[in-house]
């Protein structure tokens, strides 16, 4: 069995509240005996150094953490100064998770490029009878949230084509929503984690174009892999 911790978008220096909204996740989440923690994109919400020290400080834990850019890490080379690789996997005994950088400076849809994919694959093709999760911050499914489906992971087919080739994924673990959901792709679970910093709402809501509430408190999703089989469990932050 494995148990996964999923947070995404804290976007530090977004609002006057990121720092404390993530401290108390990331409080909650120490006391736990989870096997791992991922965090899926959207680390500092404007990519400058002083954001991404400060997340350093927010994520620091004895618990196996790794974390993938989103489309407001914008500068990738201040990400990796701080946090490490854009791509990063951790390699557990009962599951592996890769984490790969569907970012694209300047842009807020999110791609797989050459290279990512060609990490993806190798690091998927190592433990072959091992169940992978593969994350990542965009959606690769349309969400029925508009202003997120219009920017959510570009030419999908590149990703099924990997997906297809590697029997052993067990799901798709991605952010950028701000919100839970649960779909699938390629015949694959695919969970998306609700905010830290916000939570995306509906249409079906009465909400606005951009519709996202910060009044909601902070989630995060808790991912038990157990049997070949995921549930996955979300959980607000009072």
């Amino acid at each position: 069995m494995a148990v996964i911790a999923h947070i995404s978008d804290i976007h530090i220096g977004g609002s006057a509240d990121s720092v404390e909204r993530t401290t108390r996740v990331m409080n909650q989440l120490r006391s736990f005996p989870v096997d791992a923690i991922i965090v899926t994109g959207d680390i500092a919400d404007h990519s400058l150094l002083e954001e991404y020290e400060t997340v350093r400080s927010l994520l620091e834990t004895e618990i196996p953490l790794i974390i993938c850019p989103g489309n407001h890490d914008y500068q990738p080379e201040l990400f990796e100064k701080v946090l490490g690789p854009v791509n990063q996997a951790l390699r557990l005994p009962d599951v592996t998770i890769a984490l790969a950088d569907s970012s694209v400076p300047g842009r807020d849809e999110g791609y797989l490029g050459d290279a990512t994919l060609s990490w993806l694959d190798e690091v998927l093709s190592e433990r072959p009878d091992v169940p992978a999760f593969v994350g990542f911050h965009h959606p690769p499914i349309e969400l029925g949230i508009p202003y997120v489906d219009e920017i959510m992971l570009q030419s999908v087919d590149r990703l099924e084509a990997v997906v297809e080739r590697h029997p052993h994924i067990a799901g798709l673990l991605v952010g950028h929503a701000h919100t839970a959901a649960t779909g699938t792709f390629a015949g694959r679970p695919v969970v998306v984690a609700p905010g830290v910093i916000s939570t995306g709402l509906t249409p079906f809501e009465n909400a606005p174009k951009i519709p996202v509430s910060y009044d909601l408190p902070p989630a995060y999703a808790l991912h038990i892999f157990t049997g070949g089989r995921l549930v996955t469990h979300f959980r607000p932050v009072p």
